[in-house]
């Protein structure tokens, strides 16, 4: 059996410039003729990467106060409402709040063209107080004006995702993109084996306080992420199927790049914003070096009809059927298509490969790791 190994042990090793770093699909790609034993000799940290629609995004931000000062109440940005309710000039700016009276222009695009350095136009409104004396403000702000820009994503990277398909004789419009009638089409959303989770799916090594790539920086876990769900069931290689677990992730978006921070709008459903995240995952043993081994072919996830009221679960699929661009559902065949760029994913994986190896990143251990769950609650409506 091979010898465990420890993250600071690890650390050591990328400190003195010896540390093997391999990304997940290397390590996909060597599983097929190494052992675990074998990976688990060779390889010291595999990284991995993902980048694609994550609506529940959104930024902090401080304005830095006005002469007199100002009780910020009702703030837009660029006309698109921002939460005020914090503090006197902090507020919450959310990816998928639209601009009033439309809906294709967001708080995704508002963070986009902060975090790309231009100015963005904040008009805010109050009643005024003793301390606060100033009513309305409009001006112009960028990230070179304010004090602070704080990324807080509450739920973002999902473990796994559904395929969405439609089996009405209309279009549907969704979160899922542009879905074709009479099972036209097959969009899915997920890296596959260079997704995080999935080399990771007990989160072994992921928890509160786990250093990572996020959106061209670094960032961090800050904990788990809304929706969070282990109670998932999990197929014969261990991957669970289905949506399942997610991180909320926190980091400075004044050091981000829009190469991996991207607003998107979706043809009648709204905003979102496409996000980049890379985790690396040390391979402390033989299971962690079977975990991060999963191919495409070994990750299933299930096939939802978004034209039922309930969302039916028509079957399962593996990633290696989806990005072949086929599958097959109820004996016909379906085109499928990812809103995910598996393009920048590799690139994400690759950035933190190179800093890990030249000594620029290193890893840590999780403060406190994450509670097993059993299901969600569903809102129940009482009145």
């Amino acid at each position: 059996m091979t010898k465990k190994r420890t993250v600071e042990e690890i650390n050591e090793k990328i400190r003195s410039g010896k540390a093997v770093v391999l990304t997940a699909e290397q390590v996909s790609a060597m599983g097929r003729e190494a052992t675990p034993a074998e990976i688990a000799e060779r390889v010291d940290v595999v990284t991995t990467g993902t980048f694609g629609p994550m609506c529940s995004s959104g930024m902090f931000i401080n304005f830095g106060h006005t002469n007199p000062p100002m009780r910020m109440e009702r703030i837009t940005l660029n006309n698109v409402p921002v939460c005020a309710g914090i503090a006197a000039v902090d507020a919450y700016i959310g990816a998928t709040e639209t601009a009033l009276p439309h809906d294709e222009y967001g708080g995704a695009h508002v963070i986009e063209e902060l975090i790309a350095g231009k100015d963005v136009l904040l008009q805010a409104t109050a009643k005024g107080t003793d301390c606060y004396p100033r009513t309305e403000v409009k001006t112009y702000i960028s990230k070179e004006t304010v004090n602070e820009m704080i990324m807080f994503n509450p739920r973002n990277a999902y473990q796994n995702y559904n395929v969405a398909v439609n089996s009405t004789g209309k279009i549907k419009h969704t979160y899922m993109g542009t879905l074709l009638p009479a099972f036209g089409n097959a969009n899915f959303s997920t890296s596959g084996e260079l997704s995080p989770l999935l080399n990771d799916p007990e989160m072994r090594t992921i928890g509160v306080g786990t250093r990572i790539f996020f959106g061209g920086t670094t960032g961090y876990v800050a904990w788990h992420g809304t929706q969070f769900n282990t109670g998932k069931p999990v197929n014969k290689h261990g991957v669970p199927v289905g949506n399942s677990a997610t991180l909320a992730l926190i980091g400075n978006a004044a050091e981000m790049s829009t190469r991996f921070m991207r607003a998107a709008y979706f043809e009648k459903y709204g905003v979102s914003m496409f996000v980049g995240v890379g985790i690396p995952i040390p391979v402390l043993d033989e299971d962690m070096a079977r975990r991060v081994m999963v191919r495409n072919s070994q990750i299933e996830t299930n096939i939802m009809d978004y034209g039922s009221p309930d969302h039916d679960i028509l079957g399962r699929t593996d990633y290696q059927s989806l990005y072949s661009g086929e599958i097959t559902v109820n004996g016909m065949k379906i085109r499928t298509a990812p809103l995910s760029s598996i393009k920048v994913a590799r690139e994400i994986a690759e950035i933190l490969r190179e800093e890990i190896t030249a000594g620029r990143f290193l890893l840590t251990e999780p403060v406190e790791h994450f509670q097993k769950t059993s299901g969600l609650n569903s809102l129940e409506i009482r009145l």
